[in-house]
């Protein structure tokens, strides 16, 4: 049986000060509700029970931190000239291209210019506030050599020699 998930999810409260959210449950899964907690069961050790019993369990997990606490994924910019400025509910992106990059965020999501190289992307979906990180990020992935784009504020960038001089 799956050790994550045997483990009971408490309810904090999926109505939380930061939405509302809900998740379709496979039919195999049965979600029983024991007090304050939510219990995931599977009807047997199948491998396709095997593992949604641990998915559902983990979905259900995060929505209740989602909507009690929220999720939050922070980027760097780095790069002379590269900054980002809040303008009104949209972010200018200015990454070393020929033209400005206004970024919209979709509904749920919050975006703060922390300073002009650090964006705070936050929201109570985990999903949802994942994909406008990358997104961002996409714009101008790090590159090897001199580290320069927009990356999340805990990766690494591996950074390779340039070329030595010829004779």
């Amino acid at each position: 049986m799956s050790r994550i998930g045997k483990k009971p999810v408490k309810i904090v409260n999926i109505k939380g000060k930061l939405g509302e959210m809900s998740i379709k449950i496979h039919p195999n899964m049965k979600v029983e509700q024991q007090g304050d907690e939510f219990v995931v069961t599977r009807p047997d050790d199948s491998k396709e029970n095997k593992s949604l019993h641990g998915l559902t369990r983990a979905l259900i997990q995060n929505i209740v931190k989602g909507v009690s606490e929220g999720f939050t994924k922070q980027l760097d910019i780095v790069g002379v000239g590269y900054k980002a400025e809040a303008k009104g509910e949209a972010v200018l992106f200015n990454l070393g291209y020929s033209h400005p990059i206004y970024f919209f965020p979709p509904t749920g999501i919050k975006l703060e210019v922390v300073t002009p190289t650090q964006v705070r992307v936050s929201g109570y979906d985990k999903e949802l506030v994942g994909m406008v990180a990358a997104k961002i990020r996409s714009f101008k992935k790090p590159e090897p050599y001199k580290g320069k784009g927009v990356k999340y504020s805990t990766e690494k960038i591996i950074r390779k020699a340039g070329k030595t001089a010829g004779k």
